[in-house]
């Protein structure tokens, strides 16, 4: 797992590639990702949009932006913390993600960007 703090809104990211929904004959690699965001601020806030960047070892970099995660643009008090698992398919088995959310302070409209720490992608037989 790997962990960032920004402003107070810590993100920690885990992954696990998935082998029963991968196909290595044709490039198709899947992972899924399950993040934690934890709102260690004095602030209540709310995560309005997401920024990914995403590696794949051989091949060409994607961007994916978008409102909320998985569908959601949840509000967090100070405290509490919000999870969900999404995925990232990859055709070489190598690669990694980072990227940053767009939060905004209730209190007051503010926009903070938080950074969301970069994590990597391996196919297991690839750490041999």
């Amino acid at each position: 797992m790997v962990t960032q703090k920004t402003k107070g809104i810590k993100v920690s990211v885990e992954t696990e590639y998935q082998p029963k929904y991968s196909s290595p004959r044709q490039y198709h690699y899947v992972f899924t990702y399950k993040v934690i965001i934890k709102n260690e601020s004095e602030n209540t806030i709310q995560l309005k949009r997401r920024h990914w960047y995403i590696k794949d070892a051989a091949y060409s970099d994607r961007e994916v932006e978008g409102e909320g995660v998985v569908g959601q643009q949840p509000i967090l008090e100070p405290g509490q913390e919000h999870v969900y698992v999404s995925g990232c398919n990859l055709r070489s088995g190598l690669g990694k993600m980072y990227g940053t959310y767009l939060m905004e302070r209730i209190i007051d409209g503010k926009m903070i960007e938080v950074l969301i720490p970069e994590f990597v992608m391996i196919v297991p037989e690839r750490h041999n």
